[in-house]
């Protein structure tokens, strides 16, 4: 027997699928205590090897920011971006979402950090901010295993080379999988 998905990673996957039956956008009517919307990120995984956590990534978007009026909607604008606007990957193709992990990331509030030991890779994403540009890594990634190469990757997004000036903030999210 599987275990039940969590709400907010069901309603993910039905937005997706809903996208690929009628092209159209599911509909989130808000409900009586609806938390208030905050950023969030929906990543799409392959299933994970015996050997491994987590497999090969498959789709990844989301939001440092709230766009949409509730926590709701923005996952499922989310989870529909991730399935078939990532320019990473081509679109999910027909029932492909029903063989792969959900993964929602709800952001707590970025905070501007004074100094790299106030970082946690497991704890913490980061925000990697300059000359007008952003780079964001998401907490608690397999194999990203210090402050180091979180940096850099999030430098790496950014554009950035590893000495250029840049602010860094971290957040905290709470993985729903």
């Amino acid at each position: 027997m599987s275990k039940a998905e969590h709400p907010y990673v069901a309603l993910a996957r039905d937005a997706i699928r809903q996208r690929q039956r009628s092209g159209k956008s599911l509909p989130v009517p808000a409900e009586e205590g609806d938390p208030p919307p905050t950023g969030v990120f929906v990543s799409l995984h392959e299933p994970a090897p015996a050997d491994k956590s987590e497999g090969p990534l498959r789709g990844c978007i989301g939001s440092i920011e709230p766009r949409e009026r509730t926590l709701r909607t923005e996952i499922a604008r989310s989870a529909v971006a991730a399935a078939f606007s990532d320019p990473r990957f081509p679109p999910l193709s027909a029932g492909e979402i029903d063989r792969l992990d959900i993964t929602v990331y709800i952001l707590g509030k970025p905070e501007l950090v004074a100094d790299e030991s106030e970082l946690d890779p497991e704890r913490y994403g980061v925000i990697v901010e300059g000359r007008g540009r952003r780079g964001l890594l998401l907490p608690a990634i397999p194999r990203i295993d210090s402050v180091a190469t979180q940096l850099a990757i999030a430098r790496q997004k950014a554009g950035l080379g590893s000495s250029e000036p840049a602010r860094i903030y971290r957040f905290t999210a709470d993985v729903i999988t």
